[in-house]
């Protein structure tokens, strides 16, 4: 009914029960490559997750956390196949304050390492065998509680990290350093939601979650401010990437930075079970205030700041998201973020387009209904804006 070439519930339940059945055997021994979930469940007393494919070691087990290798290689079906295999040991719960300096600092340092690292762990119970999906997070697998937890290799830490480890910066100050010096972006996530950032007396833990959005719009906000001041793009551009059933329209328009995001949602599908489509919409206006907050908005913001920055030049961004019945299940933030950063490297499909060419594109690329396209195409035109020279042909 999907229209998949195999059904990912069959074959993720297939690799779950392997996980599974391992795990039911008391310990798991792989390398963690390195996967970390800090919890949210009875925040603020929260249980760190270590992921670890069993079995899996080496330089092998990176591939179950990468999302720029997933990229264009991988499927939905595969992603769910792929972290059904990952299974998440957990730490006992301890409050946010407590686990930058209680958890054991080998399992900190794991969870930043840039190369997987060996571990062992004793099962204590299994919390759950199901597969769990998220908007924000990769796919995860099954979960243990954790009796204890060995590590059994050296992790290779990023210089960088040692250093704003030991420095007394701020949180959002570290985030910046590390972007900087070219840390990848989820080992920043990684460090900031263990609370291994931030003033000493103020360090924390942060869900996942809210740690990945946190971290976007840190250096979205840095980006932006950054080229505020510059001159507005000279032409409309209009790039486009698909996949994994998802489609993106990106318009870059003369204009000072405002954002305009919409996701399309087909009727008679997982997300929309309704007759008919559903979309919504989220704009950001020139002094960063948003309509309202959303996770996915600001991971592919992330991607456009990085390219106007690139340019030196700030303007006006549609952001249209158009998500096929297909798509079925969510895999994480990580294919907005990447799927706009591939739309903006391919180059633009179409340059300085007429209304109607623009109308056309849409029209032909998307299902997307009517009034969507003339808000889009009043944003990008600002047809209903008044503009100075009319006012003076009118006094």
């Amino acid at each position: 009914m999907c229209g998949l070439k195999r059904c990912p519930l069959i074959s993720s339940t297939i690799y779950r029960s392997k996980a599974v059945s391992m795990v039911e055997k008391g310990s798991v021994a792989g390398s963690t490559p390195p996967t970390v979930i800090v919890g949210e469940s009875g925040y603020p007393s929260i249980r760190v997750y270590l992921g670890v494919p069993p079995g899996v070691r080496g330089d092998k087990a990176s591939f179950y956390d990468n999302p720029d290798q997933w990229f264009g290689r991988l499927g939905l079906e595969d992603i769910i196949d792929l972290r059904s295999n990952l299974v998440l040991t957990a730490t006992p719960r301890l409050y946010v304050y407590q686990i930058p300096r209680s958890l054991d600092l080998d399992v900190l340092l794991t969870s930043v390492s840039i190369k997987p690292v060996d571990i062992e762990v004793v099962i204590e119970k299994i919390i759950r065998k199901s597969i769990v999906l998220d908007s924000i997070i990769p796919p995860l697998g099954p979960s243990a509680i954790a009796k204890a937890i060995k590590v059994t290799s050296n992790p290779r830490i990023p210089k960088p990290i040692e250093k704003v480890f030991e420095d007394d910066l701020k949180a959002s100050e570290a985030v910046l350093s590390l972007y900087r010096d070219g840390v990848d972006f989820y080992i920043i996530t990684k460090a900031f939601s263990l609370g291994l950032l931030g003033t000493s007396r103020n360090r924390k833990a942060v869900p996942t979650r809210w740690s990945i959005t946190a971290v976007d719009k840190v250096i979205g906000d840095h980006l932006l401010s950054s080229i505020r001041s510059r001159a507005p793009v000279a032409d409309i551009k209009v790039f486009y990437s698909e996949y994994m059933y998802n489609k993106y329209i990106i318009i870059i328009a003369p204009g000072y930075y405002r954002g305009l995001w919409i996701e399309i949602w087909h009727p008679s599908s997982i997300f929309n079970p309704s007759a008919t489509t559903e979309y919504i919409s989220l704009e950001e206006y020139a002094l960063g205030k948003y309509t309202y907050m959303d996770g996915g908005y600001i991971a592919a913001r992330t991607s456009i700041a990085e390219y106007l920055f690139k340019i030196g030049k700030q303007a006006k961004v549609v952001i249209l998201r158009e998500i096929l019945p297909q798509y079925i299940y969510t895999v994480g933030s990580w294919q907005i973020r990447l799927n706009v950063k591939n739309a903006l490297e391919k180059g633009p499909i179409l340059r300085n387009p007429s209304i109607e060419e623009l109308k056309n594109f849409i029209e032909m690329k998307t299902r997307t209904p009517n009034e969507v396209i003339t808000g889009i195409l009043d944003f990008v035109y600002s047809i209903k804006q008044k503009k100075l020279d009319n006012y003076y042909r009118n006094h």
